[in-house]
């Protein structure tokens, strides 16, 4: 199944789940924060306007509430890859043609039963004045309102921010890493209306249990669910939608995978993860194909967890890791197992090129008005400089796929517009 893998043992422990004690906390150091708020340069003002324009005029959610508002997300990306202000003006003209502007919703959201609408889409803009509303309670301190209903509570929302194909996690990413008290409540939103089933494995300790091996690979759990019988004939082709029905069906399945991944050094795991979603999205991609819409989230949001893991309390750091753990688990299964070769990305000649080439790519090239390609090519060189790269594996892994880029597959036999980006079950 997978290519350069030795064989290895499989005892049998428990997950090393350790709470807020000190082997528990991801120690790695904040990436550089750009406060486009009191920056005056011209990019940054240009940065600063676009994002509050969006928030003003746009909806989190569109497409029969099915899509994702990916503004933040590339214009963030492209300004952090230092593209120019008409790039950044080019970006919103051609990311605003298919969003929405801002419906009422049925009712309001009150402090006394913001919980009781979690998960209905329909209270997007209800969610968002409610959190601005919050805002103005803290003295514009956005990172109070998090801290209230992110991190606080019985079932946290930070425990499914994996919801909604990580939007809300790739979302509070770019808040804080911009800066933007806009895009944070727009990130609250997004966690409120795609809150769904998938909390219950991070909230109810009785789903973290001894499993029938161990490793601390998340690529090795990857090679044993590729051969898990249990998955064949789930599905004739990819379909992220049965990711719901994948847990109902094959819950203890999902769940022995996932207690399958052993962290006595959660930092070195973190590591051996960011790792793994590089190879997952570049790695099972075929000659002349599209890549896979879906597996390249798996890499965007471990690139938000990155992001996010030194801004918030200790105790969450190895719940959020394995949060994204589980949606990795639940994507892969649901777009059939693909194979996974790492020789496809430790064998390419780079040819002497380096990162200047990358961002050349995702600001200038073909595809620098497609989000997800801006976001994945930016998330490799984040990997890169936070790991180090001395094989140029994050390298390789980029140039390869800047240049087999051709679009966005993997979603199956429906018609890829109605498709993109809805993954219901999720």
């Amino acid at each position: 199944m997978f290519s350069s893998f030795s064989s290895f043992s499989l005892p049998f422990s428990i997950p090393r789940i350790l709470g807020g004690n000190p082997g528990s906390i991801i120690d790695i150091k904040s990436v550089d924060i750009h406060d486009v708020e009191t920056q005056h340069e011209k990019r940054a003002r240009t940065l600063k306007h676009l994002l509050k324009l969006n928030h003003a005029k746009h909806a989190i959610l569109f497409h029969n509430l099915q899509f994702h508002n990916h503004m933040p997300h590339i214009l963030g990306s492209a300004y952090l890859l230092n593209g120019t202000p008409e790039h950044l003006n080019d970006i919103y003209e051609s990311e605003s043609k298919e969003l929405v502007f801002w419906e009422d919703s049925p009712g309001e959201i009150s402090d006394f039963d913001w919980r009781d609408y979690l998960g209905d889409r329909r209270y997007q803009r209800a969610y968002v004045d409610f959190f601005e509303d919050q805002l103005v309670l803290h003295g514009y301190n956005w990172k109070a309102v998090l801290e209230t209903f992110l991190f606080q509570g019985k079932e946290p929302l930070v425990n499914c921010l994996v919801a909604g194909l990580g939007h809300p996690l790739i979302h509070l990413g770019y808040a804080y890493e911009l800066n933007s008290k806009e895009v944070a409540m727009e990130a609250l939103g997004m966690a409120t209306t795609q809150y769904n089933f998938l909390h219950k494995y991070l909230d109810d300790t009785s789903y973290t249990k001894p499993s029938t091996y161990s490793t601390s690979s998340p690529l090795q759990i990857l090679q044993k669910v590729s051969e898990d019988k249990r998955f064949d004939n789930l599905s004739d082709y990819p379909d992220p939608d049965n990711i719901e029905d994948i847990f109902k069906d094959h819950e203890a399945a999902v769940m022995e995978h996932w207690n399958a991944w052993d962290l006595p050094n959660p930092k070195k795991q973190f590591e051996d993860s960011q790792y793994a979603a590089v190879a997952i999205l570049v790695g099972s991609h075929k000659n002349h194909e599209k890549y896979d819409f879906f597996l390249v989230h798996l890499l965007t949001t471990s690139h938000a967890v990155r992001i996010i893991l030194p801004f918030i309390p200790a105790k969450l750091h190895v719940n959020l890791v394995r949060q994204w753990w589980l949606i990795t688990l639940a994507v892969y299964i649901s777009q059939l197992r693909p194979k996974i070769d790492l020789e496809r990305i430790t064998s390419y000649d780079l040819k002497g090129n380096d990162w200047t080439g990358v961002d050349k790519q995702a600001v200038v090239g073909k595809w620098s008005l497609d989000a997800h390609y801006v976001k994945a090519l930016r998330a490799m060189k984040e990997s890169a400089k936070t790991w180090g790269d001395a094989e140029q594996y994050y390298l390789k892994a980029a140039y390869k796929f800047g240049e087999e880029f051709n679009g966005w597959g993997g979603f199956g036999v429906s018609e890829e517009g109605a498709r993109r980006g809805s993954a219901s079950g999720l």
